[in-house]
């Protein structure tokens, strides 16, 4: 049987092979986790804070990262709607084109490609282990607006009680940086 502190290794040994497909790409690995998250994230969570805490890391790498990005001309700035003091990135078609060519697609397609109860088993537990890791680290989770408790409605008729406004249907299965998830399930100590 598989310990814990194996499994653990496991995902560490996971995680590093997938970004050792970076090592021959266009952009660092920090620039393609900015890159992917701009891409899932809502209007809400496209500012360098949301990165910032999405990536686990201070505002000012954050900010760096994102002006690489803009520099390169994959991002471009622009001010949230609600609050012009606030920055917000946009992937540009530069950008959405670069996505095309992600140095994941092996891990994207090796997960794929599992038996679809493992396929299922991985995607219920990848969640919950990323929601406790952030609890037990007194750290903001990220998730869609269908597994927040802020959600109301249905996807065509949503509303965020969060930010007090109605939400789009493509809005709801993007990233929130004003993500509640209700608590996960405690998991055995």
């Amino acid at each position: 049987m598989t310990t814990a502190d194996e499994i653990a290794e496991l995902l560490i040994h996971l995680g590093r092979a997938a970004r050792a497909e970076d090592q021959d790409a266009q952009l660092t690995p920090a620039q393609w986790t900015a890159l992917r998250f701009l891409s899932r994230a809502n209007t809400s969570s496209r500012t360098p804070s949301a990165f910032a805490s999405f990536h686990a890391t201070t505002r000012g790498t954050a900010t760096q990262t994102l002006k690489a990005l803009e520099t390169k001309g994959l991002i471009c700035r622009g001010a949230l709607q609600r609050d012009g003091r606030k920055v917000c990135y946009d992937l540009t078609e530069g950008g959405r084109a670069l996505l095309a060519h992600d140095p994941l697609r092996d891990l994207t397609a090796t997960v794929a490609a599992l038996p679809p109860k493992l396929y299922d088993a991985l995607a219920e537990a990848m969640p919950l282990l990323v929601a406790e890791l952030a609890r037990r680290r007194e750290a903001p989770s990220f998730g869609t607006c269908h597994d927040c408790r802020h959600f109301e409605g249905a996807p065509q008729d949503a509303f965020c009680a969060c930010m007090a406004r109605m939400i789009s249907a493509p809005e709801v299965n993007l990233l929130c940086v004003n993500f509640d998830g209700c608590a996960p399930p405690r998991l055995r100590d």
